[in-house]
């Protein structure tokens, strides 16, 4: 896409940090960082969430992330690692090009990536196990 930032960054349109390039991705430093060492995977090829990157892109990006969450932790010297990857407005993308968020986590960094667990009930499961019987 034309006017999609991050297919004009990930192609070197737009100069950016560079960590790693291949054929397919590029992955650079994050401008606005959740903590020290916050990187982007970004897919050459323009797919605006995980619903339209193929199959075998997503395959990549996750095998790519585990290579550079093992790489980053090792370089780093974080205690431990968050793969993130949004999808929808609703669900924080709002950069709509695919892209994987690699964040190092520290021992008291404060990054907010944690949730509430609530409670699965019976009929709330049983609910949820017919409609996916049925895609």
């Amino acid at each position: 896409m034309s006017d999609c930032i991050f297919c004009k960054i990930a192609n070197g349109e737009i100069p950016s940090a560079t960590l790693y390039e291949d054929e397919d991705f590029r992955v650079i430093l994050d401008l606005g960082p959740a903590s020290k060492g916050h990187a982007l995977i970004l897919p050459k090829a323009h797919a605006a969430n995980i619903y339209e990157i193929s199959d075998d892109m997503a395959a990549k990006a996750m095998i790519l992330a585990k290579k550079m969450a093992t790489k980053m932790t090792e370089a780093l010297k974080c205690d431990g690692f968050n793969i993130v990857q949004n999808n929808g407005e609703p669900a924080g993308q709002t950069v709509f090009h695919f892209h994987m968020h690699l964040i190092p986590r520290y021992e008291g960094d404060q990054v907010g990536i944690t949730w509430k667990p609530g409670t699965l009930t019976d009929e709330v499961k049983n609910e949820i196990l017919e409609k996916l019987k049925s895609c």
